[in-house]
């Protein structure tokens, strides 16, 4: 039988994903969204073949609205954050797997590559859920490599909006605003690539989601209000490190 703690935990969860949910529900009802580029993603989609899609991890709001009625897989972190995390993402459609860099990464990675395979659209934030902003970790070039998918880049901005004092600094829409999806080109992980090669594709993709959230950017947004985007240096440690 759960103790009072345990109730009164659970109670405080539930409350904070239903705002968030409702909250979110709201601004995306309200939002005028254009989507640019994604038509050979659906193709896949519409036929069962799976995709990685990966943007920065403070340009999720308006992907989980997006995304989530279409059944898309997220990979969400065990911590106390990653359970609001998880309740929300699932209020939205979403099909979720926890685990990530520290805790659970290794059956995370395993049950991710395994739904991947079986025909699942994986969204992604690389640069998540510690950061460095705008930094790819190699997990994911792992996770198509054994998975044999593409991963797809996507940028994503809106025009009025709030930014969060946060790592990420989280980007929320304001109710009424203009908001875009650009997706990029797709990179291959070839099945041969070495160490080497995922370090060089992992500055790539990086450069990829940069530049397609600048060109997400231009469309919605003043241009003296626009947020530059560029590429972190990763340091040789998050290089080597695995999701």
């Amino acid at each position: 039988m759960p103790d009072l703690q345990s109730i009164k935990k659970d109670l405080h969860l539930r409350a904070i994903s239903a705002f968030v949910w409702a909250a979110a529900t709201f601004i995306a009802r309200s939002t005028r969204l254009q989507e640019v580029g994604g038509e050979k993603l659906w193709q896949r989609w519409k036929k069962g073949e799976p995709s990685i899609l990966v943007t920065w991890h403070g340009r999720t709001l308006i992907p989980i609205w997006l995304f989530g009625p279409r059944r898309f897989l997220a990979m969400i972190s065990l911590s106390n954050d990653g359970e609001y995390q998880n309740r929300i993402f699932r209020r939205f459609g979403w099909d979720v797997v926890r685990g990530s860099t520290g805790r659970g990464g290794v059956r995370a990675l395993a049950t991710t590559v395994r739904a991947i395979k079986e025909g699942a659209t994986l969204a992604f934030t690389p640069d998540g859920p510690r950061g460095p902003s705008h930094v790819v970790n190699p997990g994911v070039l792992f996770m198509a490599q054994k998975a044999q998918c593409p991963i797809y880049p996507i940028g994503v901005s809106a025009y009025p909006r709030w930014f969060l004092p946060t790592w990420d600094r989280y980007l929320i829409p304001c109710p009424f605003s203009r908001a875009v999806v650009i997706y990029g080109e797709p990179l291959f992980v070839p099945p041969g690539a070495t160490q080497a090669d995922l370090r060089q594709m992992s500055a790539d993709l990086s450069r990829r989601i940069c530049e397609v959230e600048t060109e997400a950017e231009a469309r919605v947004t003043p241009e003296q209000y626009r947020q530059l985007s560029t590429p972190a240096e990763a340091s040789p440690a998050e290089n080597s490190a695995e999701e």
